[in-house]
């Protein structure tokens, strides 16, 4: 039987060290590609159709052309689009930010950041569907059924900022 040396040990552990050092690599160039890809998609979200399915008819969700308030409100800064829903299951409601470079949010001159101006896009759309399917706004923390407490507050935000990304 043969016993092990002091220097096949170090080997290993060096290339144990090796190997961790590679992993660590891999971890942080993907990293960068995610980030790198995640602002190039930044931009391609600002003008692409959100669209979301309510269950009415395009006359329930557009009265007469005028849109629920929580779009309305946005005014000229977004082009809508009501469609028939595939199957027969209510209508399509597709929202875009304008592509007028002027158009900032509520019908101001003044341009908002890309990412707060389709975050609040996004709000109005669900808070629209919303007030056309059940009458109210629904919110998904409130009635809260605890206290407000320190470590409860990432969890809050959270949960705000959700309705306008759509994923926590």
């Amino acid at each position: 039987m043969k016993k092990p040396t002091a220097g096949g040990a170090v080997s290993t552990v060096a290339g144990m060290g090796t190997e961790a050092l590679d992993a660590a690599i891999s971890v942080v160039r993907r990293a960068g590609e995610a980030i790198r890809s995640r602002t190039s998609h930044a931009e391609e979200a600002e003008h692409r159709w959100h669209v979301t399915t309510v269950f009415a008819s395009a006359e329930e969700v557009a009265p007469g052309g005028k849109l629920p308030e929580p779009l309305a409100r946005l005014g000229d800064a977004i082009d809508t689009q009501l469609r028939p829903a595939p199957g027969e299951r209510g209508t399509e409601l597709a929202c875009r930010l304008n592509d007028k470079e002027d158009a900032g949010p509520h019908g101001t001159t003044e341009p908002e950041s890309e990412h707060d101006t389709v975050h609040e896009l996004r709000t109005a759309l669900r808070h629209a569907k919303a007030l056309v399917e059940t009458g109210e706004i629904l919110l998904p923390d409130r009635p809260s059924t605890n206290r407000p407490t320190f470590t409860g507050r990432p969890l809050d935000k959270l949960i705000e900022n959700a309705q306008g990304e759509g994923r926590l």
